[in-house]
């Protein structure tokens, strides 16, 4: 997620202080995931650095309201028209850890999936019967909130499927799963040398 981004598209609406900030944003993302003001006062401090913000004068009760630079708009237009990447490498902590399971002699990699389906399931449940906290789900807070629960939802469905096919692997390969024993020749330190 990129509290960096958000920020900034706040900010691109008006001036904002640190507390303000945290409370749009929380409006603005259904408060699924609360920042902590620390965390939002490091990254307007970065944003100021990289001359995407400023910071103005505090007000009488304190508050120092932070300002949008042209290059900050112009980022925050680059940012919600480029599409979020995701890369070839895992980094899905379930995975890595039951492709580790299916490799170390004696581990049990379909326990592992059970319990870790288990939980899914009880996780999926639990996000189906959460209720928008703000009360009106029609307003433009529900919908923020509808939005990520959609996700998260289809995100641990998805989590589930994709448990039940592991396990369907590990059946289909019982051969694979008696582990793979430490490699005997060790790897060499540094770069590979170039050739000639």
């Amino acid at each position: 997620m990129s509290v960096r981004h958000s920020l900034l598209a706040i900010l691109d609406q008006g001036s904002c202080y640190g507390y303000q900030l945290r409370a749009e944003f929380d409006r603005r993302t259904g408060c699924i995931r609360p920042l902590n003001v620390g965390q939002i006062y490091n990254t307007l401090e970065r944003l100021e650095r990289d001359g995407l913000v400023t910071r103005g004068d505090a007000d009488a009760q304190g508050h120092v309201y932070w300002q949008i630079t042209d290059a900050g708009s112009l980022e925050v237009a680059r940012w919600l028209r480029s599409p979020v990447a995701h890369g070839l490498v895992p980094r899905d902590e379930t995975a890595i850890k039951l492709a580790v399971a299916a490799t170390l002699p004696g581990a049990d990699a379909t326990a592992a999936i059970r319990t870790q389906r288990a939980a899914a399931l009880a996780h999926l449940q639990e996000l189906r019967q959460a209720t928008f906290p703000g009360g009106d789900g029609d307003s433009p807070e529900g919908l923020a909130w509808a939005l990520i629960m959609d996700s998260m939802i289809l995100s641990a469905e998805a989590e589930v499927h994709w448990l039940e096919r592991a396990a369907q692997r590990l059946a289909a390969h019982p051969q694979h799963t008696v582990g793979i024993g430490l490699a005997t020749e060790r790897p060499r330190r540094g770069r590979p040398a170039k050739s000639a």
